[in-house]
C-alpha cells in the first residue's frame, strides 16, 4: 500500500478509494486511479509494484468489500488508517534511519516524494503533470520551484546574448531616458 502510494503519486483519497477491479495485472499491469474531479488516469506499474500487490493479494484473501486495500478487521481502509499505518512505518524505518525522526512525514510527503523524482528522471513537468492527475499544468510547477536543478537546466540551455567589452557611458539622454516619468504605457511622451 505504501509503495503503491509512493510509486503512483497518489493522494490518500484516490489509493483507498481503488478497487479490486481497478486492477488489471494482465497483459500489462496497471491500475485505474480515480482523481478529483471524477478524473480518471491509468498508471503502469513497475515489476516489483506488481510483485507486492500480487503478495497482497493472497494475503487479503476473498472479502465481501470491493476496496483493494483493507483495514486489520477486513474492511475498507479509511485515511485515519492509511495515516496509521505510514506513521508506525516511518517509526519503524526512525530505527534504522534516525534522521526520520527530526521530519514530518505525512501521506502527501509521498506524493511530493514521487513528483520531484519523476521530475528529476524525465525533466518533463507534463510528465509529472499527467501521472499525478493534475487538471492544469500549473499545479505541477510548484516542483519546479522545489527542485533547483531544473532551473540550472533551463538556465543552461538558454544562451546568454553577447555583451559588448569596453566602458559604459552615461549620457544625459540615456539617464533621462529611464525615467519612469518619461515613459507611458510602453511609449515616450515624445511619441
Amino acid at each position: 500500500m505504501l509503495y503503491l502510494c509512493f510509486a503512483g503519486g497518489l493522494r490518500v483519497s484516490e489509493l483507498i478509494g481503488l478497487q479490486l477491479k481497478d486492477l488489471h495485472l494482465q497483459p500489462t499491469a496497471s491500475i485505474v486511479v480515480h482523481g478529483k474531479g471524477r478524473k480518471e488516469r491509468c498508471l503502469p506499474l513497475w515489476k516489483e509494484t506488481t510483485l507486492a500487490l500480487r503478495a497482497w493479494l493472497a494475503v487479503r484473501g476473498v472479502v465481501p468489500v470491493p476496496e483493494l486495500f483493507l483495514n486489520s478487521r477486513g474492511e475498507s481502509m479509511t485515511r485515519a488508517g492509511f495515516e496509521y499505518v505510514l506513521e508506525k512505518h516511518v517509526h519503524a524505518a526512525g530505527a534504522r534511519c534516525p534522521s526520520l525522526s527530526t521530519k514530518r512525514v505525512s501521506p502527501h510527503v509521498l506524493r511530493h516524494t514521487c513528483a520531484l523524482t519523476m521530475l528529476q528522471a524525465t525533466r518533463d513537468i507534463r510528465k509529472v503533470s499527467l501521472w499525478l492527475g493534475h487538471a492544469n499544468i500549473q499545479t505541477t510547477e510548484m516542483y519546479t520551484r522545489a527542485d533547483p536543478s531544473v532551473k540550472l537546466e533551463a538556465l543552461e540551455a538558454v544562451i546568454a546574448p553577447p555583451l559588448r567589452s569596453g566602458r559604459f557611458k552615461a549620457t544625459d539622454e540615456l539617464i533621462a531616458s529611464l525615467n519612469p516619468r518619461h515613459f507611458m504605457h510602453g511609449k515616450t511622451q515624445e511619441d
